[in-house]
């Protein structure tokens, strides 16, 4: 049988275009978590959020990622409780989720677990009842009549549809400046670790620029762009970042499922990221994310059953794995987006699931993000199988999985005794069969 072997170094955390590195060591055997607060619990606070740190250390959680904690603007809501990213006001809390003291609570006991804290930060545009709407009108932009526009698409000159929301203009420097005073406040004041970057692509390579050197300059914090380097600004901008999505690499996984790719796609998208990345940037990889859930469906609507297999291969692929909350529980129902809903948390098998997921990653520094570990991709002729390795000097791990409901036979031509850690049971990895959807992760 033959074998392609594709060497890939794996990504770190880095941030050379600054004058701190961000340190890897906090996070290299974790995992992100995104927090929706207002649909985490059914009274939507962050008080009942905080008394559920301590359980993320089950999870493997090293970073919390929390959706935008600000005031959210009355001016054409959308809904009856309007969208987290249509914001009022930078520096404040939203009133439904507890006060600026909650929030402090909230982060010092994920400083106390070991724990960042990472803001959702939504630079592009403001709500309508922001007070630039009326003491800085030029902070917008505006149409040929003068109004202020909600963000327009530039390929077709027509409204996104985000209604809700004033774009900025990015040509004004005094909004620039206040707007990353607003950035600088939250490390200042309420110590956290850095921010999730909404949109990073709308806005100029400049700014964010300025942002991460001054950010910096207070603390070494972590910043993550929702981007990558295919969207516009392209590597110029994304390598600013330490870490950015893997949109690409996640879109693949959905159309495999579909049937509309296949092994060789999610190979290529590997090789390519590699390539196109610097060694010094991560990627993140998800099966879901807040807006995954609420607008293209659940994991069980895009994945099926085969939800676990991909959801795994998350934490074998080069980069970080992210959980949204309530993937851990099964969760099986698309949250609201502009109204109160609230996550089921029952016990399911998804629980126990992660919590194993993350004692192999403890337990398997091979699974670490280490710039010293190589990432090989095994060519299997069967196109609905893909099989992986990693390794360190004398040290090895593989990940092999079926992605179809069919049962198939495969070869790699890999002799050796092998254990599957999940099963806990002997593994041929020469040659063998795997039932639909089963993968095994190979010491």
């Amino acid at each position: 049988m033959k074998k392609l072997l594709l060497f890939i170094t794996l990504l770190s955390v880095s941030c050379q275009n600054n004058n701190k590195s961000f340190p890897i060591d906090n996070i290299k055997n974790g995992v992100i978590y995104e927090v929706n607060v207002r649909q985490y619990s059914k009274t939507g606070n962050f008080d009942d959020f905080t008394k559920d740190i301590h359980r993320l250390k089950d999870l493997g959680v090293k970073i919390i990622w929390l959706m935008p904690i600000h005031p959210i603007s009355q001016i054409k809501r959308k809904g009856t409780l309007g969208s987290y990213y249509s914001i009022s006001d930078y520096k404040q809390v939203n009133p439904e989720f507890g006060s600026k003291k909650d929030l402090d609570e909230l982060i010092t006991e994920a400083h106390k677990n070991d724990m960042l804290v990472i803001l959702d930060w939504v630079a592009n545009h403001t709500g309508w009842d922001h007070d630039w709407i009326n003491t800085n009108p030029e902070y917008y932009t505006k149409n040929s009549n003068g109004e202020i526009t909600d963000p327009i698409n530039p390929d077709t000159g027509q409204s996104w549809g985000w209604t809700d929301v004033a774009d900025l203009n990015f040509d004004n420097m005094e909004m620039q400046n206040e707007m990353i005073e607003a950035m600088e406040y939250w490390v200042k004041e309420h110590d956290i670790d850095g921010y999730r970057l909404d949109a990073a692509h709308s806005c100029p390579p400049s700014f964010w620029k300025k942002s991460i050197d001054r950010l910096k300059n207070i603390k070494n914090v972590l910043m993550l762009a929702e981007s990558d380097g295919y969207h516009p600004g392209g590597f110029e901008l994304i390598e600013m970042f330490d870490m950015s999505y893997n949109w690409s690499g996640h879109h693949v996984l959905n159309s495999i499922y579909k049937k509309e790719n296949n092994s060789d796609d999610l190979r290529e998208n590997i090789s390519r990221n590699i390539n196109d990345y610097s060694s010094d940037h991560i990627l993140m990889n998800f099966t879901s994310n807040h807006d995954e859930n609420t607008w293209a469906g659940t994991v069980f609507d895009r994945y099926g059953k085969g939800a676990k297999t991909f959801g795994a291969l998350t934490y074998f692929l080069p980069g970080i794995p992210l959980i949204y909350n309530g993937q851990e529980y099964g969760l099986e129902k698309r949250l609201e987006f502009f109204e109160k809903d609230f996550i089921p948390k029952n016990k399911s098998d998804f629980y126990d699931f992660y919590s194993n997921l993350n004692l192999i990653k403890k337990e398997n520094n091979l699974l670490n993000i280490d710039s010293k570990v190589k990432f090989e991709v095994i060519e299997i002729e069967n196109k609905n199988i893909v099989c992986f390795k990693r390794s360190k000097a004398n040290e090895s791990i593989y990940f092999i999985a079926n992605l179809s409901d069919e049962i198939l036979e495969f070869k790699t031509g890999i002799k050796g005794n092998f254990q599957s850690i999940i099963k806990k049971t002997n593994y041929t990895l020469e040659s063998n069969t795997l039932k639909g959807w089963e993968f095994h992760i190979l010491k």
